[in-house]
């Protein structure tokens, strides 16, 4: 019935190591709380800032359209020396650590400005020359993605013209190209224009014309998301520029069908 003093230290060490045993883990958890909580912050701040370059993008591609449309259409030196402008706003944010970012995706922007003046300030009415001019800033662009205080800007403009490549290639498929021209001699002749429009939309509402918007509609959402699954930032700003492509070509098109 009693233990004998071996025993008895035999289980006095058993139970210390028990002990020992059971704190470390105890500790542990107590201590990687807070490392686990900075990471989880980091994390979410991380994917807040994807978001933010993705929503940019987006703006930068679609919203600024309309007002480069008319300003380049009744004063195109103007539209094009804005471009100056732009660079400068680009170079005074890049010179701050955090708004560094900034100044690069402006300074992706300001290519893609530059381009758009010169095809649509002198060369709108002839399509077949708008993607080569639209691509003639892609050295600087290739360049950019090599820099780090350049890349976001860099992919912005890529994704840019690849949702312009895309959209001409539907323009030729569709066979709207010479509408375009057609409309481009009469763009201030609203009596004259919606005829062509009418004739245009036709063209579109075809199988042939629906089918093909639909898979190269798939092929821009499909590129555009396959750039967001990186970690890079460049590649969400490309992503959120191919992307605002489609939302451009629907806002065109649903001023076409009812204005």
């Amino acid at each position: 019935m009693f233990l004998s003093p071996d025993k008895v230290e035999l289980e006095e060490r058993s139970l210390a190591r028990a002990t020992v045993q059971v704190l470390p883990p105890t500790v542990n958890v107590t201590s990687a709380f807070p490392q686990y909580l900075s990471q989880h912050l980091l994390a979410t701040a991380s994917l807040l800032q994807h978001w933010r370059v993705w929503f940019a993008s987006l703006f930068l591609v679609s919203v600024p359209v309309f007002f480069e449309a008319p300003l380049v259409r009744y004063a195109p030196w103007l539209s094009l020396i804005c471009t100056v402008g732009w660079l400068a706003i680009a170079k005074y944010l890049q010179e701050e650590p955090k708004t560094k970012l900034w100044g690069s995706l402006i300074w992706g922007f300001s290519l893609t400005w530059l381009c758009g003046s010169l095809y649509w300030g002198w060369l709108r009415w002839e399509p077949a020359y708008h993607v080569p001019v639209e691509a003639l800033a892609l050295p600087w662009a290739f360049w950019g993605i090599r820099n780090e205080s350049y890349r976001v800007g860099g992919w912005f403009y890529i994704g840019s013209l690849l949702g312009t490549a895309i959209t001409d290639l539907y323009f030729y498929i569709t066979h709207l190209f010479p509408h375009w021209q057609a409309l481009m001699q009469v763009e201030t002749n609203i009596s004259l224009a919606k005829p062509i429009l009418k004739n245009a939309l036709a063209l579109v509402e075809t199988p042939w014309g629906m089918t093909w918007a639909c898979i190269l509609a798939a092929l821009l959402l499909i590129t555009g998301n396959r750039a967001m699954r990186s970690p890079s930032l460049g590649y969400w700003a490309f992503g959120g520029a191919v992307i605002g492509t489609i939302f451009v070509d629907l806002l065109f098109f649903s001023i076409a069908i009812f204005g």
